[in-house]
């Protein structure tokens, strides 16, 4: 078994290079466009959103959740897969709606520089925290950090990774998004048949965890309840597909990424929750889960933890070429400028794999609260359609919102004590309310308050 999951890595990178046919046009390096034309369908962009989501942090974490924190942590994070529907409806008004053809495009109408500058900041932030989390659980499936199985897992998936998503871009992206995502459907299904027919999914186990609306999985279930409406529209690889394929499929890519991605994250998840309720003192979640599958079935797991962490790679390199030399405009739009993008944001993922935090929902929950800011531009400004909204209430909700993920950050890591000794995701369920409800009185205040700055751009 020791070398079966090095072989199905193997496998699926060489395969990933294999179908992934190198762009001749910039239409088929940034907007996914087929050699001859062709919008992806709706098969295709739909498993492109769900598997570039359900990544392997994602995977983990709500295994992860699942194991503290019962059924209540696994839901909690399923819930923020809901961001497919809240994101289906910002591209909608955004697109189709009001005509715009990327986030920045709308938000530099409405807030000039700033606009673009605080949201290419934040984002900037998620595309390098996304290579880096991805590489962080490669690399812990193969060894101890600063072993050299780790190091070599972790350079030589970024290495592969980067070659395909080099080549082809956002089309190959696609591609390889369709075919990881049928395999990552199957190694799921034969892992949840062999645990169903292992008799270790009962009632008690899942329910082992009882419901408290104080206990850490409810409260971060109303976390994610709170970032969904600002969350889909910081993360440009979603966003990014929004802007692919005509009205119809793209409404449906959404709506149908939603049901699949959360059902796929509840199942996985679910694995945690088992591993938690049979757990001895002091038992690590991949111990418990050998102990009860045995050693084919974990295989399966960690094979689903790579092949989803591929996926989602290859799609965030895309978007971080694109969004450099397409949306922030600093360069020209040219494949071998995309392309420099790319291994720039690969290299400081790496660099942060090494020397960064170890803590994988960390960068979940502090992107999450820094996307905050963007929750009254959607309600105001988006869907509201206001206009009259100033610059210092966009700028100021930004830094509210940055202030609040940076204390976060400190508070979760023991850097600090501000917020007392609460569980950290009540400090977090506090920080996320004070940012959003801060946010919309600001824009508030703001369209009350005539020319202060509605026309400075």
């Amino acid at each position: 078994m020791d070398l079966a999951l090095p072989a199905i890595v193997a496998v699926v990178a060489v395969f990933s290079v294999l179908i992934s046919p190198k762009a001749a046009s910039e239409g088929a390096f940034f907007k996914g466009l087929s050699p001859d034309g062709r919008k992806p369908e709706l098969l295709t962009l739909t498993f492109s959103q769900v598997t570039t989501w359900i990544f392997a942090r994602s995977l983990m974490n709500a295994a992860i959740l699942g194991f503290y924190y019962g059924i209540w942590g696994t839901l909690a994070y399923a819930a923020y897969y809901l961001s497919f529907l809240t994101g289906g409806r910002i591209i909608d008004s955004l697109r189709f709606e009001q005509g715009y053809q990327s986030v920045q495009a709308f938000l530099s109408d409405r807030f000039g520089r700033w606009g673009t500058r605080c949201y290419n900041f934040v984002i900037g932030i998620r595309l390098v925290s996304e290579v880096f989390a991805n590489l962080l659980v490669i690399g812990i499936l193969f060894g101890a950090a600063g072993t050299q199985s780790y190091t070599l897992a972790v350079v030589g998936l970024a290495a592969v990774t980067l070659l395909y998503s080099m080549t082809g871009g956002l089309h190959a992206s696609l591609r390889t998004d369709l075919f990881q995502m049928l395999i990552f459907l199957a190694v799921l299904g034969v892992l949840m048949l062999l645990t169903l027919t292992g008799g270790h999914f009962t009632m008690d186990a899942l329910m082992f965890e009882s419901f408290r609306i104080d206990k850490p999985g409810p409260i971060l279930m109303l976390v994610a309840l709170l970032q969904i409406w600002s969350y889909p529209m910081h993360d440009p690889v979603m966003m990014d597909r929004g802007f692919l394929a005509d009205r119809e499929t793209t409404r449906r890519s959404f709506l149908n990424a939603a049901w699949i991605s959360a059902l796929c994250i509840t199942l996985f998840g679910s694995l945690g929750v088992l591993a938690g309720a049979n757990a001895q003192a002091g038992e690590a979640m991949s111990l418990v889960l050998t102990r009860m599958l045995g050693d084919f079935p974990m295989l399966l797991f960690n094979a689903a933890l790579v092949i989803s962490a591929m996926s989602t790679l290859d799609s965030t390199l895309s978007s971080s070429g694109k969004l450099v030399a397409v949306d922030m405009g600093v360069m020209n739009s040219s494949l071998r400028n995309g392309r420099l993008t790319m291994a720039l944001f690969m290299l400081a993922g790496l660099l942060l794999v090494f020397v960064g935090n170890k803590d994988l929902f960390s960068a979940v929950a502090v992107s999450g609260t820094a996307s905050m800011y963007l929750a009254p531009v959607i309600f105001f400004s988006l869907w509201g359609k206001r206009t009259d909204i100033p610059v210092w209430s966009y700028v100021s909700a930004f830094v509210i919102a940055i202030a609040g993920a940076a204390l976060y950050f400190t508070e979760s890591a023991g850097h600090t004590q501000w917020l007392g000794d609460i569980h950290k995701y009540t400090k977090l369920l506090y920080i996320s309310l004070t940012v959003l409800c801060s946010g919309c009185f600001l824009f508030w205040v703001g369209s009350k308050v005539t020319g202060y700055g509605c026309a400075s751009r």
